[in-house]
């Protein structure tokens, strides 16, 4: 008993069955009383600590590890909590750590009904950054237009695509790939830094030719409407059901209709399901002047059936790489660099 009074000896169930026979009081009374001993004294030993909250909300929103190894902040100890708050303000030019959290709403996302996440925000706000340091001529829209008909020139072979960045450049473009952040499900976007500097940005989260003309063209027609002035365009999983707006509607059928004239692939639709002779296809192809993998990627959307002439989709991320202002694959944009 001696042991008890001086919390030598912890109240167990078993004693606690046994002081309720002596006492006549509920065992249920003393384990509770137990319980908030023990609580007590972790609360003596284990003080608050402000930095543990704050790691863990850190690392919860935002992907910091990832952002460090992709070269986006600059610290050298993960467990270093001050030296992460301070990078990732500086990141999101925010005065303090706390303002990073209202960033969400700082764009206009495909799907309207949810905020951007971190990822997406973080992802949006390194193209900014990448896009300030170019030096581009100011946009002209009568050229952006005019060179619509050069761009369906690059639609016949997957490395045409390798005049895309000069030529938009030439319009006043900045076009900028930068690799998707994990679970971001990015495909492009469109900002403007003013009103003479619009910038599309691109994931490539999808090594394939048609896919990279549909989502270009997209956010050429986010340009040519002037859409994201007031805030960006971040375009995520372009094409789906969550493309509901009257911007996205009108972006989604401009890139469609570039890709392939939609009369003529609705056309071969209706005449050849369900066997869709290979024969047709290619033949369909040649008559519209553009590669077999544009053609395919309509036909398997607009039919759900994606096992379709895959032999036909080609790649085409190492085609437009070399000549664009790329960030990821390994390779890191100079930013801020003189």
């Amino acid at each position: 008993m001696s042991k008890l009074i001086s919390a030598k000896k912890a109240v167990t169930p078993e004693l606690a069955i046994s002081l309720e026979e002596v006492f006549e009081v509920p065992a249920e009374k003393f384990l509770t009383l137990q319980r908030n001993l023990d609580l007590a004294k972790a609360r003596i030993i284990v003080r608050p600590n402000p930095t543990r909250a704050l790691r863990a909300k850190i690392f919860a929103d935002i992907p910091v590890v990832e952002m460090i190894k992709r070269g986006w902040i600059n610290v050298e100890d993960v467990r270093d909590i001050e030296a992460i708050e301070t990078s990732v303000s500086n990141f999101f030019g925010t005065g303090s750590f706390d303002q990073v959290n209202s960033l969400p709403h700082a764009a206009k996302k495909t799907d309207a009904d949810m905020p951007a996440s971190k990822a997406q925000i973080a992802w949006l706000y390194r193209v900014r950054q990448i896009a300030t340091d170019m030096l581009m001529p100011a946009y002209s829209e009568e050229r952006t237009k005019a060179s619509l008909v050069k761009l369906k020139s690059f639609l016949s072979a997957p490395e045409e695509a390798r005049h895309v960045p000069r030529l938009l450049a030439e319009c006043g473009i900045r076009l900028v790939i930068v690799e998707g952040l994990k679970s971001s499900k990015i495909d492009g976007a469109c900002l403007w830094l003013d009103e003479r500097s619009p910038v599309i940005g691109m994931t490539l989260r999808f090594d394939r030719m048609d896919n990279f003309w549909f989502v270009l063209r997209h956010e050429l027609e986010h340009v040519l409407q002037r859409h994201g002035m007031s805030e960006p365009m971040l375009d995520i999983e372009i094409g789906t059901e969550y493309s509901t707006t009257t911007e996205e509607k009108l972006a989604n059928a401009a890139a469609a209709d570039f890709c392939a004239p939609q009369a003529k692939i609705d056309s071969f639709i209706a005449r050849k399901a369900p066997l869709f002779p290979e024969r047709d296809f290619l033949g369909l192809a040649k008559i519209l002047g553009v590669h077999p993998c544009l053609v395919a990627g309509q036909i398997q959307f607009k039919t759900g059936r994606y096992e379709l002439f895959r032999g036909h989709l080609a790649k085409i991320r190492d085609h437009v790489l070399p000549s664009a202002i790329v960030d990821g694959w390994g390779d890191i944009a100079p930013v801020g660099v003189a």
